[in-house]
C-alpha cells in the first residue's frame, strides 16, 4: 500500500455530550477498503461524522499529510472524500437522474460520468426518471453510493450499506466495492455484517469503547476467538 491518503493520530469525537471517540489512531491508503467494525455504540459511524467535521472533535485528522480538522464539511468533500451516511440522505423529490447530477463534482465532469454508475447499477439507468423516493430500499442504497462517486472521491466513508437488505442486493454491493478498489478508490466500510467485511477489506480495525481494539488483515481477526467474542459477538 501507498502512503496514507486518510491518518487519524489520537483522534477524539463528542457525539452531544457523550465523549465517544478516546483516542483513535487509524490510517487508510490509496486504493485499500479498510473495514471498521464493532457493536453498536463502539464509535463507528461517530468516526466518519469526525472525519467529515460534523460533530465536535479534537487530535490530528490528515488527509494527505494536510491537517483538515479546522475544516467545514464541504471543505472536506471538495479534497476528495466521499460520505455515504447510514440514512442514505438521497432528495425524495427528485429523479434519480437529478440526484445523481447533483453528486456531480463541479461543473466539469471528474472521472465518474453517468455512464459508468449506470454501469455499476443497471437497475439505475433503468428508473433514472423515477423519483427517488419510489425506489426500494436497495435501489436507495445504490443512488446513495452513486451520488457520491459523481463527486469523483479518493476515499468512500460508507456507513451500514447492506442494512436490511436482501442478500442479492448485498452481493451486488460487494462487487461495487472490489469495482472501486480496482479504480483506484479507497473504502471506509462501517459494517455490522461481519462476512461481508471479512471477505472483501484488506484489512479490519474493530472499536471498543471509542478506541481500536483490534487491527488486521481479515485472516488474523478470523483467527482471533477471543477478539471476536470480546469486542464483536452478541
Amino acid at each position: 500500500m501507498s502512503a496514507d491518503l486518510l491518518r487519524l493520530r489520537n483522534a477524539h469525537a463528542w457525539y452531544g455530550r457523550a465523549h465517544v471517540l478516546q483516542g483513535v489512531d487509524l490510517g487508510i491508503a490509496d486504493g485499500e477498503i479498510v473495514g471498521l467494525l464493532g457493536r453498536n455504540g463502539a464509535g463507528r459511524s461517530t468516526l466518519a461524522r469526525a472525519v467529515m467535521g460534523l460533530v465536535a472533535r479534537r487530535g490530528e485528522f490528515l488527509w494527505r499529510g494536510r491537517d483538515i480538522g479546522a475544516l467545514r464539511t464541504f471543505e472536506i468533500a471538495r479534497l476528495g472524500i466521499g460520505y455515504v451516511p447510514e440514512s442514505r440522505d438521497i432528495f425524495p423529490d427528485l429523479t434519480v437522474e437529478q440526484n445523481l447530477t447533483l453528486g456531480q463534482k463541479g461543473k466539469r465532469p471528474g472521472r465518474w460520468r453517468m455512464e459508468d454508475v449506470h454501469e455499476l447499477f443497471p437497475a439505475l439507468a433503468q428508473r433514472a426518471r423515477v423519483p427517488a423516493q419510489r425506489l426500494s430500499g436497495g435501489e436507495q442504497q445504490m443512488l446513495a453510493l452513486a451520488r457520491t462517486l459523481m463527486g469523483d472521491p479518493a476515499l468512500m466513508l460508507v456507513d451500514e450499506p447492506t442494512e436490511g437488505l436482501a442478500p442479492m442486493v448485498v452481493a451486488q454491493l460487494a462487487d461495487f466495492f472490489r469495482s472501486l478498489r480496482r479504480r483506484g478508490v479507497a473504502i471506509l466500510l462501517i459494517e455490522q455484517k461481519l462476512d461481508l467485511a471479512l471477505d472483501i477489506a484488506d484489512r479490519v480495525c474493530v472499536l471498543g469503547h471509542g478506541a481500536v481494539m483490534f487491527e488486521g488483515t481479515p485472516a488474523a481477526l478470523q483467527a482471533d476467538a477471543q477478539v471476536r467474542q470480546e469486542w464483536l459477538e452478541p
